[in-house]
């Protein structure tokens, strides 16, 4: 007697003060919330006929919640496939840290299990539990199960999570009734897998004819099954449960993050969140996999302001130059890889907001890197509230960053110079061998046209027509021994938008072997300005300098070499291109020259 009266204290206790048991690190499936008590109670009595570890928790602002287990994260996660699979659960059920719910309700007198660690970003915080008087009958049902566990279940086994419930074997008979209670994309998604499995290549309809059905009796020959071209509940788990096989270890969570106003799986196995920084919610990766990253994009604006991100987002190192690119009236997808890395951005404008989200894989991970994108496409959603523009937090200013990420940059910018009205460039056949990408001023694409190794020069055409400013004159006749020269060019590696000139003499018509063609130069140069022109004094070009060649014996520092104007000359010819020829000296006025050699000059980009 005293031991029931001491039993249904404590449950009265724990149902007053809400105290919840310490159960580790384990996870719920989140199925559905209600938006009042009544109804929730009643979809609790509908899931707890068919289903087991079905709880009901107060979600805060008038929601209830219907959640299964708890589960240890990997059993969770394996039962959230196969429910899904079966059409049980809903389809948009997720994975929910037990930090994320307030006061358990159901099943009565249960208590939830210990608060987890909040992470950076979650999900609205919960309004306080409600406090109340337990009834008698919820005392006496808490007592008898109190007094049950102590009699048979030992302590150190009463809070472990439970095991996940087995699906049961269909007939085919039962297996089409519960075949016809999928949902039109869970129908896709078997076909979906049925296609990675190599037994479906049909379209992905959600129609379950001929082809569907032959593909299905294949899958089940294939795997030790009765062939019936109808797939059980247990069936269609196994399925999706080895399609989904590639996503363990990526660790898809929920995230909602209610700064940036989205919702979104994340894998959550590979990355930590780092920071909030408009437009963006970055999340870094947490050394599983080297290379993984997001981004939640976050930000108020319209058309104008989509476009301008477009733009921005395709200058960052996160989005390779290689891929494909769409920009729609309400919406943008970007795609980019490289030998390191693959991204895909998504963003759409929706009600005064841009919303979207960016992923970052390693390369050579192709398999996990689509099925994540896949999951991300799926499970992304907007909610409320948007990044504050205004709320940026760099630590300090810098050209090469955007929001703290650092923007991409080409392996090497040189010089080049315009040589007829369609906007053809003369440049440095070593500055832009090996290129995956040649763009023009960091912004107009180009392609190799033609290349010479013996004059070291190469003719680079823009992909969309220009009108240059300025078109070089070459000078057929040199200048006399001495005469001042200057070498247009990027020193500073394209930082400066407009070329520097570097000033110099001609000291000799020929190179130090003797070579016809080379002109040799008393200038101090960089790497920047290969490629370049030699302009005497007048604006007309003697010739296109040299790179420095590592390889060769060390020179003096002002030690140049540029391929003279005469060869430049045949060597257009020989490509199609006239050329404009100049002869005999001219004197320009020094800013004259400056405008001339800004005209003509381009920064020529060579990308991985």
């Amino acid at each position: 007697m005293f031991r029931s009266i001491l039993l249904a204290g404590t449950a009265a206790i724990m149902l007053a003060q809400g105290v919840a048991a310490q159960q580790g690190d384990v996870v719920y499936i989140q199925i559905e919330a209600q938006p009042s008590l009544n109804e929730a109670e009643a979809r609790l009595r509908d899931y707890a006929g068919g289903l087991r570890d079905v709880n009901g928790f107060s979600l805060g602002g008038g929601w209830y919640g219907i959640a299964l287990g708890p589960y240890d994260p990997e059993v969770a996660a394996e039962q959230l496939r196969n429910l899904r699979a079966a059409g049980r659960i809903p389809r948009d059920s997720y994975l929910a840290a037990a930090g994320e719910y307030g006061r358990q309700f159901w099943p009565v007198g249960a208590g939830i299990s210990g608060s987890a660690n909040q992470p950076a970003v979650t999900a609205a915080p919960l309004d306080p539990a409600p406090t109340g008087q337990a009834s008698a009958e919820q005392t006496a049902a808490l007592a008898d199960g109190l007094a049950q566990d102590l009699d048979e279940t030992p302590r150190e086994a009463a809070t472990a999570p439970a095991a996940a419930p087995e699906i049961p074997e269909e007939t085919v008979s039962e297996a089409r009734r519960s075949e016809a209670q999928l949902s039109a994309a869970e129908r896709q998604q078997l076909q979906v897998a049925l296609r990675w499995s190599g037994h479906y290549d049909s379209a992905i309809d959600g129609a379950f004819g001929n082809g569907t059905r032959m593909a299905m009796g294949a899958w089940q020959r294939d795997n030790g099954y009765e062939v019936t071209g109808i797939l059980t509940a247990r069936q269609r788990a196994d399925l999706l449960g080895e399609y989904n096989a590639v996503l363990e270890g990526t660790g898809m969570q929920q995230v909602s993050d209610a700064r940036a106003g989205i919702a979104i799986e994340l894998p959550m196995g590979m990355l930590e969140f780092d920071r909030h920084e408009a437009p963006f919610a970055i999340y870094k990766g947490n050394g599983a996999l080297e290379g993984a990253q997001a981004l939640l994009i976050s930000q108020p604006g319209d058309r104008k302001t989509l476009n301008g991100l477009y733009e921005i987002l395709q200058t960052l190192a996160i989005v390779p130059v290689n891929g494909a690119r769409s920009l729609r009236r309400d919406g943008f997808t970007l795609t980019g890889e490289n030998a390191r890395i693959t991204s895909h951005t998504e963003a759409v404008l929706q009600d005064g907001q841009i919303k979207g989200w960016t992923l970052v894989w390693p390369a050579g991970d192709d398999a996990r890197f689509e099925r994540v994108v896949n999951v991300m496409k799926t499970s992304f959603r907007v909610t409320q509230g948007v990044l504050d523009p205004a709320s940026v937090s760099d630590d300090g200013q810098s050209l090469d960053l955007v929001s703290g990420l650092p923007i991409r940059k080409p392996r090497e910018t040189v010089a080049g110079f315009f040589v007829d009205a369609r906007g053809t460039v003369l440049t440095s056949a070593a500055a832009v061998a090996g290129c995956g990408r040649l763009t023009l001023d960091g912004s107009y694409d180009a392609q190799l046209l033609q290349s010479d190794a013996g004059l070291g020069v190469a003719l680079l055409r823009p992909t969309a027509a220009l009108a240059p400013r300025g078109v070089a004159r070459l000078r057929t006749d040199m200048p006399r021994i001495n005469s001042e020269v200057a070498v247009a060019g990027f020193p500073y590696g394209g930082v400066l938008s407009a070329p520097t000139l570097t000033f110099g003499a001609l000291e000799d018509s020929k190179g130090l072997g003797g070579e016809e063609t080379l002109a040799r130069l008393a200038v101090e140069t960089t790497p920047g300005d290969a490629g370049g022109p030699v302009l005497d004094g007048g604006g007309a070009v003697v010739g296109v300098l040299m790179p420095r060649d590592a390889g060769a014996k060390q020179l003096p520092e002002n030690v140049a070499f540029a391929t003279e104007a005469s060869a430049l000359l045949a060597f257009l010819q020989g490509a199609g291109i006239p050329g404009t020829a100049s002869q005999g000296e001219g004197i320009m006025a020094p800013e004259d020259l400056t405008a001339a050699a800004r005209d003509m000059t381009v920064a020529v980009n060579c990308w991985e």
